[in-house]
């Protein structure tokens, strides 16, 4: 049987983490300067309007993306999101669709964090598109409170804090995120540090594909597809994607280990990348792995189809069993943090710039307070 030591503890076929009985505050990188060569990083606010549900992000007095959780999604999301010249690159179905773009996956909107399996309750697939028996069994990630939001003359940030809630109400895990963003001329960036504590009972994250930081991207963002597949979720529920028009579709995946568009899926690296056009503008969306998050280096859950996530935690089902099931548990009052740095860069990236910016985000100072 395989052991591993955590914390001095002897583990038997699971990881328990972080032994404190109080979650740790949150400081997410607030300082980083401007890349060698670029401009300075521009104003941003930050600015709660509960009563809409929703928390908008402007950078250089432009819309960058706002943190909303309407009553019709099952967990909160940062929808939409732009590049520094305003293009959309998030998918817009099912909140507003636009002409051309896939209906599958309903779940699927702006950038998130949830998982599959945990406890056995699945937090990932839950959409207010499934049946009431199917929606019955799944989780959903409760927004509560915006804890605070600010701007500044160089970034800005949110913290806010969630309950993750099984079926009959029963609260599993306390979530407490600080998202920090920052741009320039050419850049936009979002750097989320996430905080999940057990409660009074020990909490699970089943080795499962669906998981943990994800995106859904515009369909000019997609990799071309050639023909119609079938997806199923850890649960057996199949989901038809179609092939459609390829005009304007030039999306493709690299990843730190030099994998190129469909073999980066299932397969590990500090950093992986979409790169593609939307229209005239060259664009890069960019995943930062951070060597302190459990499971480091992240497996990539990136699918053609416009699903791009980041996700250490299902190392079993992601490579067909040929490396062992992580499991990672959280002990009752424990704790596990996750960073995560997202990019979204003017023109095609090198593999050296992310190499750089993976570098620089590894020294970053994403430690409790």
């Amino acid at each position: 049987m395989t052991k591993r030591t955590v914390s001095g503890l002897t583990v038997a076929l699971s990881a328990v983490v972080a032994l404190s009985s109080v979650p740790p505050g949150l400081r997410a990188d607030r300082s980083r300067p401007a890349p060698a060569g670029q401009a300075s990083w521009l104003p941003v606010t930050v600015a709660p309007d509960e009563a809409s549900r929703r928390v908008d992000v402007t950078i250089g007095g432009q819309p960058f993306t706002s943190y909303i959780w309407p009553e019709r999604l099952k967990k909160p999301v940062l929808y939409p999101l732009r590049s520094a010249k305003g293009t959309l690159v998030t998918r817009g179905w099912p909140l507003d669709p636009r002409p051309g773009e896939r209906i599958d996956h309903p779940h699927h909107v702006g950038l998130w964090f949830d998982y599959g399996n945990v406890n056995g309750i699945d937090f990932w697939n839950n959409s207010d598109g499934l049946k009431p028996e199917a929606a019955a069994k799944m989780g959903t990630v409760m927004h509560r409170r915006v804890v605070s939001a600010r701007g500044g003359a160089e970034s800005g940030s949110l913290v806010i804090e969630a309950d993750w809630i099984g079926p009959g109400g029963m609260t599993l895990l306390n979530e407490r995120s600080e998202s920090v963003f920052r741009g320039d001329a050419t850049t936009r960036i979002v750097e989320r540090v996430t905080t999940l504590t057990a409660l009074d009972r020990p909490v699970v994250f089943k080795d499962d594909k669906e998981g943990l930081f994800g995106m859904r991207v515009a369909r000019q963002l997609e990799q071309p597809s050639t023909k119609p597949e079938v997806f199923t979720d850890a649960s057996g529920k199949a989901t038809a994607v179609p092939a459609l028009d390829n005009a304007g579709v030039s999306g493709q995946y690299i990843s730190s280990e030099g994998r190129k568009g469909d073999a980066v899926w299932g397969t590990r690296g500090r950093w992986a990348m979409l790169i593609g056009r939307i229209g005239a503008e060259a664009l890069t969306l960019a995943m930062l792995d951070h060597p302190k998050n459990p499971g480091f280096p992240t497996y990539w859950h990136a699918r053609g189809y416009g699903l791009f996530a980041a996700n250490p935690l299902g190392p079993g089902v992601l490579t067909d069993g040929k490396q062992p099931a992580l499991n990672l548990t959280l002990e009752p009052h424990a704790f596990a943090t996750f960073r995560y740095r997202l990019l979204i860069l003017e023109g095609t990236a090198t593999a050296e710039r992310l190499d750089q910016e993976s570098n620089a985000f590894a020294g970053a100072q994403t430690s409790s307070r």
